[in-house]
């Protein structure tokens, strides 16, 4: 299954790096979201690296999720996509 990088996860006054909002093909409820919760993302830059996260809660009513990393990803990762295993 892929999923899109939204977002990062955003507050009024603070900004996390390390957790991002996905959106999965196919999920388009809080109930779909659900399912893939505790799930590992995998996204590629290009043929060696590598940067794996973990979904981690569900974000909102339209089937969105949130990613947590170990680190922060690079700004020219918004819009790319990742599989989720």
């Amino acid at each position: 299954m892929n999923a899109k990088i939204i977002s990062a996860r955003r507050g009024i006054h603070a900004q996390y790096t390390n957790q991002y909002v996905v959106a999965a093909e196919g999920c388009k409820s809080a109930a779909n979201a659900g399912a893939i919760v505790g799930k590992k993302i995998t996204i590629k830059a290009g043929k060696r690296k590598t940067y794996e996260g973990k979904i981690t809660s569900i974000h909102g009513t339209k089937g969105a999720a949130i990613a947590s990393f170990s680190f922060g990803l690079p700004g020219q990762f918004l819009g790319r996509t990742g599989e989720i295993a």
